[in-house]
């Protein structure tokens, strides 16, 4: 079974409609985005442990599982240089791409050890490894995942759990929608392989760490040679 936060568009919508087109069980979130609420997709803010658990442990009672994997692409961005920022801005952003990605592994977490089983993936970023100009708190909630998943990592290693993250560059889909037209050719100038991502290298990068027991604890950067 897959479970999926940002489910309703950018990677998350497509790992989801992934998935879901595989004939696999594949339940989402998503919070902000207006859809449709369905058997498959539910309204959580992954910000409330809560409502996080609620719906983990719902699934789960309901399922029953033998094989679990959370994948953690709930995210938003905030761009501003850090002495004009504004602070609760700053801090949603933490609060959402950090603390919302641990708040849905400890929710997840008791399932797997019971069951000896686990795939987690969350998705960080080039931004926190080059430095770009106003987005610290963007770095800032990307590089804390980094910790989060080596310790996580170390301390459920031996309960057949994998957690890893995938520190993507730039691609033709999610957040390079915001990015303005006239920086978008100066960041793909800037990416040895010459263009955006496609979209097929996440999935097949994500198919991999789930169908790997001996990759945990670390990042592969998926960034076509940015960094």
């Amino acid at each position: 079974m897959y479970l999926i936060t940002g489910a309703s568009k950018g990677i998350g919508r497509l790992l989801f409609n992934h998935f879901t087109g595989k004939g696999l069980k594949v339940f989402g979130t998503y919070n902000n985005t207006q859809v449709e609420e369905s058997n498959n997709l539910s309204k959580v803010d992954v910000r409330s442990f809560e409502e996080v658990n609620n719906w983990v442990s719902s699934l789960l009672t309901a399922e029953k599982p033998d094989k679990l994997s959370l994948i953690n692409c709930a995210g938003i961005s905030y761009n501003s240089v850090a002495h004009k920022a504004d602070l609760q801005k700053w801090e949603d952003v933490i609060s959402v791409n950090l603390i919302g990605s641990f708040n849905t592994i400890r929710a997840g977490l008791p399932y797997m050890r019971e069951i000896n089983h686990g795939r987690i993936i969350n998705f960080s970023s080039v931004v926190p490894q080059k430095g770009v100009i106003g987005t610290s708190a963007y770095s800032a909630s990307k590089a804390g995942l980094w910790g989060l998943t080596k310790t996580i990592a170390i301390e459920n290693a031996s309960k057949g759990i994998t957690v890893n993250n995938i520190n993507l560059g730039y691609f033709n889909i999610g957040m390079i929608e915001q990015v303005p037209e006239e920086f978008l050719g100066k960041i793909v100038a800037q990416i040895p392989v010459g263009k955006l991502g496609d979209p097929g290298n996440i999935i097949q990068t994500v198919e991999y760490l789930v169908n790997n027991e001996y990759i945990t604890g670390t990042s592969i950067d998926l960034n076509g040679g940015l960094y």
